[in-house]
């Protein structure tokens, strides 16, 4: 229906067509790409191509499903490497190296971290930590093969910048191209590319309408309207990187796919603050602006920093995330979150429709970073947990046994009865009856011998045992 509403609308503006194969995913065309490299052939490789996309992987041994995986893995790989080489600006390469195998390799490249991308450009080398898709790792790729430093030129320029907010961003205002300040910022821009975004602008008319002064450079959080200034202008580029190094890490972040192990490698003592709003539901906006209003009022606290997830974002985790924390992602959640072991607690927020407000959520956040409301009780509750089946297994043995003291008893008195009523038919008997049962006593005198002769025996047995 969409590729037919388009057809639609371009015929109606001079004819042209539009076929249903443009709209198509690319499909894998069955070419093998993806290059094995190895001790002999990785310099050669690599010298054919600008640009290199290295996947140093574990090797998956005999195990089946460690196979699979890699197999799967390498698909996406193949098709990646299918669509870039459709680009045309650069030849990119794609390889693998096996940790088994090929170590060696890996040692001269400098790699040191198995499963891993490592894209090889110019003299840099640059880490992938997002999801393992075809989707997401080429656009990680254009986004390397950006200029590290994005010019503002115009107002239409200005306003894209305006609208980027999920990202940390910095933009400075300098003379020219040629200045030594703005090679300096260029320099800084290229030890963070592309996990943070670099602006800069010649033009007077656009540094008067951002407030920027000549050689100076703003720093932006995501989420914040209000930036904040470097001090110390003009800056050297270790000035600009210590700078940044020292506030990377935002008071309020978006898990997305291209960075979901970064940030979450970089944890707060062991623990993260999740939230998860869906951005297009009301109820999911609304919490949205709530959490965004307490990062604006807790920007200077260093211990804070929340890790918002919009669901739409990982459909396919949803049920996974579901189970491990025991929450419905239909609605929106905040919760505090082990790195490690996943345990969690979560802010209770079933009484209805109402939110939180800034306050009540503030005050919850507060009891987490001072350590009152911590996911390692969780543990603690398991132990109880197991301390109370262990005494209520004790509690079952005893009433076992209380039962079958109370079962011996009751056999002990019927035994009894049964002899009072022998005794009663033994008085009714003639005195035929009387000598047969002195014969009869007489026997079972000498049964009763052989029976305690045998239960003897049988303890002796048991003895022995």
């Amino acid at each position: 229906l969409l590729a037919l509403s388009m057809s639609l609308i371009l015929l109606s503006f001079g004819g042209l067509s539009l076929g249903k194969e443009s709209l198509d995913f690319p499909e894998y065309d069955g070419k093998d790409r993806v290059h094995d490299l190895n001790a002999k052939n990785y310099k050669s490789v690599m010298k054919k191509y600008d640009v290199m996309v290295v996947y140093y992987h574990d090797h998956p041994g005999s195990s089946r499903v460690a196979q699979r995986q890699f197999e799967i893995e390498e698909m996406a790989l193949e098709l990646a490497a299918q669509v870039l080489d459709e680009f045309d600006d650069e030849d990119i390469g794609v390889g693998l190296i096996d940790a088994k195998h090929d170590k060696v390799v890996a040692k001269k490249l400098g790699l040191d971290e198995s499963d891993s991308v490592f894209i090889f450009t110019d003299d840099e080398v640059i880490e992938y930590d997002g999801e393992f898709a075809a989707d997401t790792l080429v656009e990680f790729i254009y986004d390397v093969l950006e200029d590290p430093v994005e010019i503002i030129d115009n107002s239409r320029e200005l306003k894209g910048f305006e609208n980027i907010e999920e990202d940390i961003k910095l933009v400075g205002y300098f003379k020219s191209h040629k200045s030594e300040h703005f090679e300096a910022y260029a320099d800084a821009a290229e030890e963070f590319h592309p996990h943070i975004k670099f602006f800069a602008t010649f033009s007077p008319k656009i540094a008067k309408a951002l407030e920027l002064k000549l050689n100076e450079v703003d720093f932006y959080e995501p989420f914040m309207d209000d930036p904040v200034v470097i001090p110390g202008k003009p800056y050297t580029e270790d000035e600009l990187v210590d700078f940044i190094e020292d506030n990377d890490r935002p008071t309020l972040r978006k898990l997305q796919p291209h960075n979901m192990y970064e940030i979450w490698e970089d944890d707060v003592d062991g623990e993260h603050i999740i939230a998860f709003a869906e951005e297009a539901d009301p109820d999911g906006f609304e919490f949205l602006e709530i959490l965004k209003q307490v990062a604006e009022d807790n920007t200077d606290n260093p211990d804070l920093s929340i890790v918002w997830i919009d669901p739409d974002d990982f459909p396919l985790l949803l049920p996974h995330w579901e189970k491990t924390f025991g929450i419905d992602l239909s609605s929106p959640q905040i919760g505090v979150v082990d790195a490690d072991d996943a345990d969690s607690v979560w802010l209770d927020m079933d009484d209805g429709d109402d939110l939180p407000s800034v306050d009540e959520l503030e005050d919850w956040i507060e009891d987490v970073l001072s350590g009152k409301i911590d996911p390692d009780d969780d543990d603690d509750d398991d132990d109880d947990d197991d301390d109370d089946d262990d005494d209520d297994d004790d509690d079952d043995d005893d009433d076992d046994d209380d039962d079958d003291d109370d079962d011996d008893d009751d056999d002990d008195d019927d035994d009894d009865d049964d002899d009072d009523d022998d005794d009663d038919d033994d008085d009714d008997d003639d005195d035929d009856d009387d000598d047969d049962d002195d014969d009869d006593d007489d026997d079972d005198d000498d049964d009763d011998d052989d029976d305690d002769d045998d239960d003897d025996d049988d303890d002796d047995d048991d003895d022995d045992y």
